[in-house]
């Protein structure tokens, strides 16, 4: 098949293989008012909880260039199964501890299945790299739908502590994409041919460009991080049920995935930039609005919007003319989850100080930041040629 042609079968495939994984990733949230419960965390505690999860994220460079030399796929075939263990464990968990050295291993699992699998996408999607990311994307936001909902169904029927009865569908899937995946040749560095230099060439040639989107998404997470992370807990401390508040995530997860999806396949017609500056000032409206009248129907505007960035700014780093795409693809991730982490902790620190209502209005404050650095994009991604 044509290098340029667009491999349906291939993208569907690694778009299922990231929504079985991150079903069980995305269970914390929606667990955490139990486990606050349990285990008497605050609000502080509970980012660190998150915080553990991505500590792995930083070593990406690192798996990234291993990934380079060896092209391995098992990345993305034993990942899910890791990552379904690890989780369906959390209720068993007796201590803060314990539930650190828990969240630790998924977040190591997280870390090694998307240091690669972005990359697989990009070289079976052709020419139309957006929307493979788009396709692929799809697949994540829906486990964020997915996940709150599955997981307070499993409490629901089996309680907290019996949550691990969920594992079986992360072996599953492993085993499924052991399948499909096994035969899959994937190129490594050797066979494309490296750069000079190596990795500090290639950070030199792309620093504006990592610098700007490292600003972009600090500015657009202070909103993605209050919401997706606690939301629940926002909702639960108002009063309502746990069902609700769960109902309430999938709402904002599910218009994700609609704003997923449409993102990427609009970048690779209007431009990575305007498609951009759209979700910046769409992100700023929405969570203003919401702020002020706390509607779950706002919640699925906020969705569409602090969603689309995702597989936008995946196709900005794809689109970089690297024989080093896996190292690329893992500098985004460690600059993904690493400032995320920082926003996620600075978030709960203010919540317990300030209260999460006022959180979330300096929230709306600081996403208005995404909107000039989006007009930085394709300035930084040309910087490379001077």
């Amino acid at each position: 098949m044509s290098k340029k042609e667009f491999k349906k079968a291939e993208v569907f495939t690694l778009s299922a293989a990231h929504l079985s994984h991150d079903t069980f990733s995305a269970m914390l949230p929606a667990l955490l008012p139990l486990l606050i419960d349990k285990l008497g965390l605050t609000l502080s505690m509970s980012a660190m909880l998150d915080i553990v999860r991505r500590i792995p994220a930083l070593f990406n460079p690192f798996l990234g260039l291993i990934a380079e030399r060896t092209g391995i796929r098992y990345f993305v075939i034993l990942t899910p199964a890791i990552t379904a263990l690890s989780m369906g464990l959390v209720g068993l968990a007796p201590s803060f501890w314990a539930l650190m050295v828990l969240l630790f291993i998924a977040g190591v699992s997280a870390a090694l299945f998307h240091v690669r699998s972005p990359v697989m996408v990009r070289e079976v999607s052709g020419t139309r790299v957006g929307t493979g990311m788009s396709f692929f994307m799809v697949g994540g936001e829906l486990a964020r739908t997915l996940g709150p909902l599955l997981i307070i169904a499993a409490v629901s029927w089996w309680g907290l502590e019996q949550i691990y009865r969920l594992v079986p569908i992360g072996l599953a899937a492993s085993l499924v994409l052991f399948v499909k995946l096994r035969n899959y040749k994937v190129p490594t560095t050797q066979q494309r041919g490296r750069e000079r230099g190596d990795t500090r060439r290639v950070l030199h040639m792309y620093l504006p460009l990592f610098g700007v989107i490292a600003l972009y998404i600090l500015f657009q997470t202070a909103v993605k991080s209050a919401l997706t992370l606690y939301l629940p807990v926002y909702l639960t401390q108002q009063g309502e049920s746990l069902w609700y508040a769960g109902i309430s995530l999938s709402i904002l997860q599910f218009f994700g995935v609609i704003g997923t999806f449409c993102a990427g396949n609009i970048s690779d017609r209007i431009g990575r930039q305007n498609t951009l500056l759209i979700a910046a000032l769409g992100s700023v409206i929405a969570m203003g609005l919401f702020v002020a009248h706390n509607s779950v129907v706002l919640l699925a505007f906020l969705g569409f919007f602090i969603f689309a960035s995702g597989p936008v700014l995946m196709a900005t780093i794809q689109d970089v003319d690297s024989h080093m795409p896996t190292f690329m693809n893992s500098m985004y991730m460690f600059i993904n989850f690493g400032v995320g982490s920082l926003v996620v902790f600075v978030m709960g620190a203010l919540g317990d100080s300030l209260g999460l209502q006022l959180t979330y209005q300096i929230c709306v404050v600081a996403a208005m930041g995404a909107i000039p650095t989006a007009l930085l994009v394709k300035h930084a991604a040309k910087a490379r040629e001077i």
